[in-house]
């Protein structure tokens, strides 16, 4: 499983790699260079899941997220 994932801010393109907790959701991320905070995508449960480079743990391992 791979736990680290790159996120990029939808509004200013900024990225910055991220270690994904295993225990919980991340729904919202503010970007240090806009300040935007991000949060899922509708259909998705988390912010890696929308703006990642690699879907969180629940998705990788089970298929389904966050429940």
């Amino acid at each position: 499983m791979n736990l680290e994932s790159t996120l990029t801010c939808p509004a200013c393109a900024h990225q910055k790699t991220e270690t994904m907790p295993t225990d919980a959701c991340q729904f919202f991320y503010d970007c240090e260079e806009c300040g935007l905070r991000l949060k899922p995508k509708k259909g998705d449960c988390c912010v890696f899941c929308s703006y990642g480079t690699v879907p969180c743990p629940p998705i990788q391992t089970k298929g389904s997220c966050c429940s």
